[in-house]
């Protein structure tokens, strides 16, 4: 089986520099690495009785490893406003955590090398366990400042609604982009 179904001649997986983070129903701006998307179920050994000599493995229980998002230090204060919804420094007895709001799904859109979209993974009930909101300063040092969210979810799957797209050819629209 080909391993894309609408260009059965293309040998080149996906590359991983071109994609969007969504939650709130808004692009959240600059963010320039993403940890992977890891489940690992556990495996239980058992063994029946009346064959002792053989060891059985069945899936047990499923957990979804945190996610890790990345980018530059700016203006923008989603990352903290949104840690600041698990725990808000200063806040009153019973308002340090604003539990009405604190989950949010996320929408990790893949895009190919010609700007289409291509895979999308949803993640659900995530919340952020770890926020850096600025990383070691040296005087010395030449980089750019870059702050994460360590975000907890509850599972992530594939959104099988986004298809593969109908890749771009400068030779099909003589030379013209194609929006």
């Amino acid at each position: 089986m080909a391993q894309f179904t609408i260009n059965p001649q293309r040998l080149d997986p996906y590359k991983n520099f071109k994609f969007r983070v969504k939650w709130d129903g808004k692009y959240v701006a600059g963010i320039s690495k993403i940890s992977p998307l890891i489940k690992t179920t556990q495996v239980v050994k058992h063994r029946e009785g009346g064959d002792p000599g053989n060891l059985r493995k069945s899936p047990g229980q499923t957990d979804f490893a945190p996610i890790i998002i990345e980018r530059g230090v700016t203006h923008d204060p989603e990352f903290e406003e949104w840690a600041n919804k698990v725990f808000q420094f200063g806040a009153g007895d019973g308002t340090e955590v604003s539990l009405k709001d604190f989950r949010k799904d996320l929408i990790i859109e893949l895009y190919n090398e010609a700007g289409q979209l291509a895979i999308t993974y949803r993640v659900y009930r995530c919340w952020v366990s770890e926020f850096q909101a600025l990383p070691e300063l040296d005087a010395s040092g030449n980089a750019v400042l870059i702050q994460y969210l360590k975000i907890e979810n509850e599972g992530w799957a594939r959104d099988t609604d986004i298809i593969e797209p109908e890749e771009y050819s400068d030779s099909k629209s003589g030379g013209k982009s194609k929006k």
